[in-house]
């Protein structure tokens, strides 16, 4: 017999008078299986997870979760060590995104101007553009917490440049300042989830004003400019938003904002380096690390002769 057609025969007494939810059952073996909980007892767990339905031993089983509207699928942290992936389950409404990852995103401020950022580790590594902290040691980093009462600054001013990268700029920053607890932080997206006329958002720094949000679409996904594609967006993107991420609306960075088009009669112009170019960046970042004895740090390497 057919073994979905078994299941559903062995199982489909559940489905007359349970109601389903979505959980999180997390295995001893390390894995995690989401789907509609149909039973939960002392022998089994039973989850429908879509195309067929599963029945795991609860010898097995660590913990079953509720997922929450709203929660984060976690595709855990890449290779690198350095980002995680997997934005919110579903879309959510632009004021409850600010709300929840908004913490994550940071003023970047030098001698001679400042931009933005977005935290990707916990350990307090920070992105932003190159162009930001470009020929400057002296970096601070601003964070604003939410509290009942309003927004609260908290400064760093111990920051360590990683890695830089003039051709793709792009710089990793960390925060080297004592804390006592985790930064919060930002996933990463995939630039192939990327669509043109896809809603899209961005957090910033413009003309100092911390914490501004803008909203648009992607007006095109691969732009080429200077050699580098961008996505194009309609997104408000001004001086101080640069170094800042581009989010879509699971709650995922999809680019860096760095540029915009500035000429009479030029609007909704804005650009961002796409974040498969930012993932390329971190994990070969040995190759672009700061070396504070070379003035011309990080490492150029030059255009090869045609």
């Amino acid at each position: 017999m057919n073994p979905l057609l078994l299941s559903l025969i062995l199982f489909g007494s559940f489905f007359a008078y349970l109601d389903a939810e979505e959980f999180r059952v997390r295995l001893h073996s390390g894995s995690t299986v989401i789907g509609d909980l149909l039973k939960d007892d002392a022998e089994s767990v039973v989850v429908d997870i879509g195309f067929t339905v599963l029945r795991i031993p609860r010898s097995a089983v660590v913990a079953v979760e509720k997922v929450e509207d709203g929660a984060i699928e976690d595709r855990g942290i890449h290779g690198t060590g350095l980002y995680r992936q997997g934005g919110f389950r579903r879309t959510l409404a632009l004021r409850d995104l600010v709300e929840k990852i908004g913490a994550a995103v940071v003023q970047v401020r030098t001698r001679t101007g400042l931009g933005s950022g977005f935290i990707i580790h916990p350990d307090g590594y920070v992105v932003t553009n190159n162009h930001v902290i470009a020929g400057e040691r002296n970096i601070s980093i601003t964070l604003y917490r939410k509290t009942d009462a309003a927004l609260t600054k908290v400064n760093f001013n111990n920051i360590r440049i990683v890695a830089s990268s003039p051709a793709n700029d792009l710089a990793l920053l960390k925060i080297e300042d004592s804390r006592k607890e985790a930064l919060p932080t930002v996933p990463l997206g995939e630039s192939a989830s990327v669509k043109q006329g896809q809603r899209v958002f961005a957090i910033g720094s413009p003309l100092g004003f911390e914490r501004s949000v803008s909203e648009g679409i992607v007006s095109l996904r691969n732009r080429l400019i200077l050699e580098r594609l961008h996505v194009q967006t309609t997104a408000e993107i001004n001086p101080g938003n640069s170094g800042g991420p581009l989010f879509n609306y699971r709650g995922e960075v999809v680019g860096v904002n760095n540029m915009k088009v500035v000429s009479a009669g030029a609007e909704g112009l804005g650009f961002a380096i796409p974040v498969n170019r930012l993932k390329d960046f971190l994990m070969n970042r040995d190759a672009y690390a700061f070396d504070p004895r070379n003035p011309n740090a990080g490492f150029r390497y030059l255009t090869p002769p045609r």
